[in-house]
This record gives structure tokens, sequence and C-alpha cells, in this order.
């Protein structure tokens, strides 16, 4: 299992990109990065792309592979995969022919570049060897995050954009996670913004690893603000919690 940070930051700003996780180089997980990271060649090799939740940090670039694919006339098709909630979001308001064209509709309904695919939460589907989980979170639209467990045993478990949790963890349960992706967006001193917003500061990231039943044994962060950074990663390296870390933008992870 190795993953690929596209981006891993909560807001733009040159040098921070937004999200994206690309598994084994075919499965990707959010489309806030996508097309102004990989070449022609990696955005070629993608087959699924996982939504967390349909923010535009999340899923904008849909919109540039879907017109790549167009103009270079590739044969490729790219499945949009997330609850229905969030297909109707993209299909309303971003592949909508007035925002953007509706790529699963191009060049026509049977060979359009773009097919969406509808998960039911806590329902796994399978996918390139992965078994892939989506567990309902905390944010201020419907989101989810994913459970990704393979063959090996290994399994990775990448939240998206979330505030505290409860139940989640509970249907976890006795899962043995190996990588921990989990965001921290804010600093403590701004955790009431961050409980509003459904997002983390470390210290509510911490009360969240003490509802996990088995520590992960690897935990990343992303989408810290890059406007509080310093203060962010000051803040985590104070928890003292084991193989705890930032995440960096074009670094891969193997798990």
């Amino acid at each position: 299992m190795r993953i690929k940070v596209l981006g891993c930051s909560g807001a733009e700003f040159p040098g921070h990109n937004p999200p994206g996780f690309l598994l084994d180089g075919v499965i990707l997980f959010d489309a806030g990065s996508l097309t102004n990271v990989l070449d022609k060649h990696g955005q070629s090799a993608i087959k699924d792309i996982f939504i967390t939740h349909a923010h535009l940090d999340h899923i904008r670039d849909i919109s540039f592979l879907a017109d790549n694919i167009i103009v270079e006339k590739r044969k490729q098709r790219v499945n949009i995969i997330s609850i229905p909630s969030v297909i109707k979001t993209i299909r309303k308001h971003l592949l909508n022919d007035s925002l953007w064209p509706d790529f699963t509709m191009i060049p026509d309904y049977e060979n359009a570049v773009l097919k969406y695919v509808e998960l039911a939460i806590n329902k796994p589907i399978g996918i390139n060897g992965y078994r892939i989980t989506p567990y309902k979170v905390t944010h201020s639209v419907p989101a989810v995050g994913y459970l990704v467990e393979g063959s090996s045993g290994k399994s990775l478990f990448y939240t998206g954009d979330t505030g505290p949790i409860t139940a989640t963890w509970g249907k976890i349960g006795d899962k043995r996670i190996n990588c921990l992706i989990i965001e921290t967006s804010f600093p403590n001193r701004m955790r009431e913004l961050a409980i509003t917003t459904g997002h983390l500061t470390p210290q509510l990231l911490k009360e969240e690893l003490l509802k996990i039943r088995h520590m992960p044994e690897n935990i990343y962060i992303t989408h810290p603000k890059p406007q509080h950074l310093s203060t962010i990663k000051s803040e985590l390296e104070k928890l003292k919690v084991r193989n705890l870390r930032l995440l960096i933008d074009g670094e891969t992870i193997k798990v």
C-alpha cells in the first residue's frame, strides 16, 4: 500500500496544495490536488476517485481531469465514488453544464469519461484488491471518511475533514489501523470555530485518539491552515504522541 500525498493543506497558498491522496497510482482520495501535480501519464492511470465531501477544495480537479481526458482523446473512464448526498452536490453544483460541463454525458452517456458510483455508509466496496468502507464523520456538510483494508492485512483510515466523532470509532471497533490520516485544521485557541465548522485542533485530536480502541501504528496530520501552521506544529509536538507527524506535499507513505 503506497499513498502519494498530492496535497495535504487546509488552504491554498504557494507550496500548499489542497487535499489529494493517491493509492498505488490508481485510486484517489479527494481531488483538491490532481491535475496541478500529476503529469498526463499519472492522470491517465487514475480509475477511481473517492470523495469525502463536496467542498471545493476536495473536488475541484475532477473538472480539470475530465477536460484533459477529452482533449487528449484518452480511452479513460473515471468513477466518482461517494455517498448519495455528495454525488448529488457535485452533479448539481459542479458538473452541471453551467459552472462546468457534465462529463458524465460527454462524449455521450455510453462512453462518458466520468461515472457516478453511490456508496452506502458502513457498507464496503471492493476495488483493486482493497475493501473500502465509508464511515460517517462530523463536518459542516455531509461527509465520510474511508477505511481501506488490503489483502495483506494492512489498513488505512482517512478521515477527510472532520470535527469530533464518537460513533465511527465505535463502529471501527477492534480493527487495527496501521495508518491514520486525520485532519487538524486550527490551533487550540480556535477550538470553538473548529467545532462549529467541523474541524479539529491538536487538543481535540488528542481527545479523538483516546476514543480509538487500538492506537494506530502511524498517525499523519492533514489539512492544517497554513496561516497557523507553526502554532499547530508546536501544539502537536506537545501532545507527545508516538509516531505522529504532519504530512508534507509530495511525500509517499508506505503502509
